[in-house]
Parts: structure tokens; sequence; C-alpha cells
């Protein structure tokens, strides 16, 4: 069964306790176990990780699109979190990797802060998921899966 990764930036182990108004109750674990019942009904498997460095997420997603390349894998779900906004590097990996990636966020970033309402990841995207909860991450791993059954459909997939 091919792999869906899921990746997660910073701060998103402090799932259902930090800011419950804006993220939720629900934890990283509660999110791991809907993405692996989401992958699984779909035919997948998911690897499921989290980190609070830039740089793990670049090797991350450069093995994701290794495994990608091989057939092992169909793509990412890629929760950049703080780093949509900042980061050169991870949009540079997704490239670089020729990855397909599905970037997910909990909140409406578009409802929140202006400097949220720029992503550099959304431009290398196939598709962005927001506002749903941890939801969006069930919508993004279908979503990603679609795109793999429909290759011409969007983004990378060009």
């Amino acid at each position: 069964m091919p792999t869906v990764y899921v990746l997660n930036g910073p701060n998103l182990n402090l799932l259902g306790r930090r800011e419950p108004a804006v993220y939720g109750t629900a934890t990283l674990a509660d999110v791991e176990r809907l993405c692996a019942d989401t992958a699984a009904g779909l035919g997948h498997t998911v690897d499921f990780r989290q980190s609070n460095r830039e740089g793990e997420l670049v090797d991350w997603l450069q093995e994701a699109g290794a495994a990608t390349a091989a057939g092992d894998a169909i793509g990412a779900v890629l929760n950049p979190a703080a780093y949509s906004h900042t980061s050169i590097a991870l949009p540079d990996a997704i490239e670089g990797a020729g990855l397909p990636v599905v970037e997910v966020h909990i909140s409406n970033v578009h409802r929140r802060e202006d400097f949220r309402h720029h992503s550099h990841v959304s431009r290398v995207a196939a598709g962005v998921v927001v506002g749903f909860g941890v939801l969006g991450y069930a919508l993004a791993v279908r979503g990603l899966h679609e795109l793999g059954r429909h290759p011409t459909a969007g983004g990378l997939f060009r």
C-alpha cells in the first residue's frame, strides 16, 4: 500500500492545549488516528511526523519526494504552521523533490492576523485546505489521493 506522508511543523505538538479557541481540543495523536483511518479507507498507510525544526522538515520532504518517485508513496500532506509565512526552504524542497503536497491549516488563516494571509508553500502546493479544524487533514489526505488518481487535475501535476 502506498504511503501518505503527513508532516507537521512547529508547535503542532501542543495541539489540544494551545489556544483551543483557535485550534480546538483534538491532540496531535487524534490527528494521527484520523489520518491513518482516512488513508486506510483509501488503500494507503500513513507516515506521520512533527518537528519544530525547519531543516528536519526539509529532510522529510526530500525523503517523501524520493519515496513518491519510487512509487512507494503518493505525496505529502503538510501543515507547515508558522513556517508557511517565513520559509523559503520548504517550498524549495517541495519543488526540488518533485513532491505532490496538499497544504493544510487547522484555522482559517485568512481570518487571522495579516502576516498569516500569505504562505510561501501555497505557491508550490497541489491544493490548500484551511479552516476546517483537524477535519482538514482528512480532506487533505482524500484530496492527495484523488489528485494521484487524476494527475492532470492540478498543482504539481501539470
